[in-house]
Order: C-alpha cells, then structure tokens, then sequence
C-alpha cells in the first residue's frame, strides 16, 4: 500500500521511509524530494551529552558491556591470549591450513567444469550453466558431440551436487 507524503500540504506518493525517532520505532513516509529535506535536518544524536554519544559509539561497536565480571574477565583473558599468540606465534597464522583431501570422483567432477580444487559452490554452479548452454542437444551444433558432452557434466555436476549436499 503506497502512503501519501506526511509532509505537510504534500500530495506525492511517501514511497522513503525516515525514523521519527533514534529508537526506530516509528517512521515517517516521505517523498523523495522531503526526504532528502528530513534527512538532512535529521540528527540521530540530538538531546545527546557528548559522554552519552560516545557511549552509545562504544555499545553499538564493541557490544554492551558484560555485567558479570568474570565472563569480562574470561572474555578478556581470552583476547589477550590471542594476541600474544599472534605476535610471538606468527608463523603459525602464517601458515595455511592443509586443505582436506576429496574423494577422486569429486576432483574428477572438477575437472570437468576445468574448477580448481578450493572451487566455491556458486562457481560451480555458473560453470556448469556456461557448460550446459554450450552442449545442451537442442542448441549445440554437433549434436553427437555434444550429447556426450552434455551427460558427462551432468554426471559430474550430479557427484559434485551430492558431494556438497544440495
């Protein structure tokens, strides 16, 4: 359902949605053109000590602070075993992780669609929609060709569909 414009004599159509209040709770409906006039009125931090703002910064980028002091003293303990690990462990996050090995029909299926081992799903996906329009049948020229062609993918997309559970 499209509003009208909640601006005041305004009969446009309030196709943008603007917060009335910082809790976001409630929201006007504007035209594009009063929106652009709200939005640039609007101060999301008004009536706000400068103390309040920055706390309100803190909070919302680092998460409310833990009221229990040894889940703060755990969580902090724990960044800070981190870090020292980082600093005198480099090597160790230098290292890549040993890629786990796959079964032989799977990096079979890879190669048909010409995909590397570490191949995402979604690239998966779009080789074998570039490999099925090239020898789908009913468009390729060589028919005989590209029958084979065509089942050979789809066998290896089939083990690769299997493989990734979808």
């Amino acid at each position: 359902m499209i509003k009208k414009c909640d601006h005041k004599g305004c009969n446009k159509a309030g196709t943008c949605r603007a917060p009335k209040s910082r809790a976001l709770l409630g929201y006007w409906y504007f035209c594009p053109e009063h929106a652009g006039e709200y939005n640039k009125n609007w101060n999301f931090y008004a009536d706000m000590s400068p103390e309040e703002i920055e706390a309100d910064w803190e909070r919302e980028v680092f998460g409310a602070a833990s009221k229990d002091k040894d889940t703060a003293n755990a969580a902090a303990a724990d960044y800070a075993r981190f870090i020292n690990d980082f600093l005198t462990g480099r090597s160790a996050f230098d290292q890549a992780p040993k890629p786990k090995s796959l079964p032989s029909k799977v990096i079979a299926a890879l190669k048909a669609f010409d995909l590397p081992v570490a191949a995402s799903w979604r690239e998966i996906g779009a080789a074998y929609r570039a490999a099925a329009k090239k020898y789908h049948p009913d468009t390729a020229k060589n028919k005989k060709t590209a029958t084979v062609e065509f089942a050979r993918i789809s066998d290896a997309y089939a083990v690769l569909k299997n493989y990734y559970k979808k």
